[in-house]
């Protein structure tokens, strides 16, 4: 069973930088990402990135701005954010279970979720 666990946000000013971090437990063999969540809005895919080869996927209000990574042996991933907006203020959490296509990233229905971590940008 997989286990993921989330830290690296907190409060940043606009324009400065977060990297997020999942740290996983378990096998991980699989696309894992990011997806977003603000009070009143929807969950919001964010960023992917697959097992091999490591290709990467962007929502498009992220994209530029944001680089996923993954380490393997460390089974761990990344999500760098620079230029940070505040209506990049949200929880983010890291999945375990991600299928991405040309049309776009979602969740499976067997996915592993993270408990999340707030990202907080200040104008």
């Amino acid at each position: 069973q997989v286990r993921l666990v989330e830290s690296g946000g907190g409060l940043v000013q606009a324009g400065g930088s977060l990297r997020l971090s999942c740290a996983a437990s378990g096998l991980t063999l699989s696309t894992m990402g990011w997806f977003r969540r603000t009070p009143g809005k929807e969950r919001e895919f964010v960023s992917a990135i697959t097992w091999f080869p490591p290709n990467e996927y962007y929502a498009d209000s992220v994209r530029g701005r944001a680089t996923i990574s993954r380490d393997n042996a460390k089974r761990t991933v990344y999500l760098q954010m620079n230029s940070l907006k505040p209506e990049d203020t949200a929880i983010y959490y890291c999945v375990a279970g991600v299928r991405c296509s040309s049309s776009g990233c979602s969740s499976s229905t067997d996915a592993t979720w993270g408990q999340g971590t707030q990202v907080t940008v200040s104008s």
